[in-house]
């Protein structure tokens, strides 16, 4: 009896590349109408028209099975590409500087953050749980955080769906509202960079907030994000502490593991950034790369919005969307409070 022989690394990659290519090329049909949108609005630019875009597409008419791995490759893998080619715009020592700049708005936002999930959700009747993963995905990095710290507390699958979902909404609350508020408080675009960066919790809608305010606050406000992001590793290290101690099968945290938990677009992001500090993009080509990058946000927006399921929210009552937007304010008065102290509003 012969026994058939395992696939290659190439024939998983082309049937891979089948598998996700309808979907995708559909994103990438919505940003390029997003795109055309934003030429002719600039203000509103291509990300809001993406997302909305894809969120009427999912109401309209839910994608078929045979979108959906395309539609996800585009949301998530498309858009961390996008977010390592904006390294392009930066350099190391920008990099540093901002980072030493943004952290106490940074800190005392996650610190009132968490705070706030665990004394209002507990206050509100929210399952422990569930407050943890709104809380932690509102304070540091939307789904991204969410996804880290699901396997470290043992999320069941309910409450990982819900606070997506909770804080997704919030995010596109965000990327509508807070370039209006920005400019009626008469920021420039490096302090609405550290207030998108700090105040917003989801790479892509950071990025498009960030866009819809001035192409000048894009760079800095991703900066400060993925600063912030790094927030997961001490998170997550206490997260498995505590939840080792109130299980009693505490794992020690090796450094193999600590690695794990840092995304791999934020290290592509320092790579394509170094290279920039080194002379090794041109001007030119990282104008280009910008504009690809910009390109690739709005194609992941229109996979988010397609991704979207508003029904979810309903159906799951109340009280953790309550909390999620007492903490998506929370964490945005924080932020313009610490901003107006330290005088970088």
């Amino acid at each position: 009896m012969k026994v058939a022989p395992l696939p290659t690394l190439p024939h998983r990659l082309a049937a891979r590349g089948i598998e996700v290519l309808p979907g995708t090329l559909l994103c990438a049909a919505i940003a390029a109408v997003a795109t055309v949108i934003g030429g002719f609005v600039p203000l509103v630019g291509s990300a809001i028209p993406a997302v909305v875009m894809g969120v009427l597409v999912s109401l309209l008419r839910r994608p078929s099975a045979g979108l959906a791995p395309g539609i996800s490759y585009a949301s998530k893998f498309v858009l961390q590409c996008a977010v390592v080619l904006l390294g392009a715009q930066l350099s190391l020592a920008s990099i540093v500087s901002v980072g030493l700049e943004s952290l106490p708005v940074m800190l005392s936002s996650l610190t009132v953050c968490l705070l706030g999930a665990w004394i209002i959700g507990r206050a509100l009747g929210v399952d422990r749980d569930l407050r943890v993963l709104v809380g932690v995905g509102t304070g540091i990095c939307g789904a991204s955080a969410i996804a880290a710290i699901s396997p470290v507390i043992r999320a069941k699958s309910a409450d990982i769906a819900y606070a997506i979902s909770t804080v997704f909404l919030f995010n596109i609350l965000a990327v509508l509202l807070f370039p209006a508020l920005g400019h009626a408080l008469g920021m420039n675009p490096h302090a609405f960079g550290l207030f998108a960066g700090t105040a917003v919790n989801d790479t892509s809608s950071v990025v498009a907030a960030a866009s819809v305010f001035s192409a000048s606050a894009l760079g800095f406000a991703v900066v400060v994000k993925l600063v912030r992001t790094l927030m997961i590793i001490p998170i997550s290290v206490g997260l498995a502490v505590m939840e080792g101690r109130r299980s009693g099968t505490a794992e020690r945290m090796t450094p193999a593991r600590v690695l794990k938990l840092v995304p791999w677009f934020l290290i592509g992001f320092l790579v394509v950034a170094t290279l920039t500090s080194l002379g090794a993009v041109a001007p030119a080509s990282a104008d280009i790369l910008t504009q690809i990058s910009v390109f690739l946000v709005a194609t992941a927006l229109a996979g988010i919005g397609m991704s979207t399921d508003l029904r979810a929210i309903h159906s799951a009552g109340l009280r953790p969307l309550i909390l999620g937007g007492i903490l998506s304010t929370l964490v945005a008065a924080t932020t313009l409070g610490v901003m107006a102290l330290t005088g970088a509003l």
